[in-house]
């Protein structure tokens, strides 16, 4: 925590396209970490939009805060949302976008219902609440699911992945449809640079990219 402005200004100049938040409390999740006054000192620090991922109970309460504090958009889990349509339309009058974060062990098709309403989804494909988990990859044909369920639509909706994604699993998330790769300990990381850990999932992915 006392490096957090200074990894945030390291991975902006590394290249990254977003840095992804999560806030635990503890309910939800096991691990407890930071509330938005931690957001808003992040939003003074760099310019790169905050992608906030609620995984807490009761998200709904929190949402202005949040977004107050600098979201530029904001998760909240499907498991943890009583009233989601009414959670989604809040967080867009808000002026962020809006996402859905759904577990290792949620169904694809329970998206279904609030795809119209998405602008982002997170696959997670570790249980949340700790880093340096393990990849399950169980979860990729959902994240191809997913994919197909979007280009049925007609709205432009994001998949990002969460989760035990490092060199060796990146691309594979990529190919079953992700669009986002969120990596925590594969880029903040005491053995190489926050540089040299970007540099090796874009390098990772290049063969995706090459083929298309």
């Amino acid at each position: 925590m006392t490096r957090l402005g200074e990894q945030a200004h390291e991975a902006e100049a590394a290249g990254a396209d977003l840095l992804h938040v999560d806030v635990m409390d503890g309910r939800f999740v096991p691990n407890i970490t930071f509330g938005p006054l931690v957001v808003e000192a992040l939003h003074r620090v760099t310019g790169l939009p905050l992608d906030v991922h609620l995984m807490i109970v009761e998200p709904e309460r929190y949402l202005h805060a949040f977004a107050n504090a600098g979201a530029s958009a904001i998760a909240v889990h499907l498991e943890a949302s009583a009233h989601l349509h009414r959670t989604l339309q809040q967080i867009h009058e808000l002026g962020c976008r809006a996402g859905v974060a759904i577990n290792p062990h949620t169904p694809a098709i329970a998206l279904s219902e609030v795809l119209p309403f998405l602008d982002f989804i997170v696959v997670m494909t570790v249980n949340p609440g700790f880093g340096g988990q393990a990849f399950i990859p169980e979860v990729l044909p959902k994240i191809t699911q997913l994919r197909a369920m979007i280009e049925k639509g007609e709205r432009q909706i994001s998949i990002e992945v969460d989760g035990g994604i490092k060199p060796e699993t990146a691309l594979a998330a990529v190919r079953a449809g992700a669009d986002v790769l969120i990596a925590g300990t594969a880029v903040f990381n005491a053995k190489h640079t926050v540089k040299q850990g970007i540099d090796a999932l874009r390098a990772a992915i290049a063969v995706q990219e090459a083929e298309h």
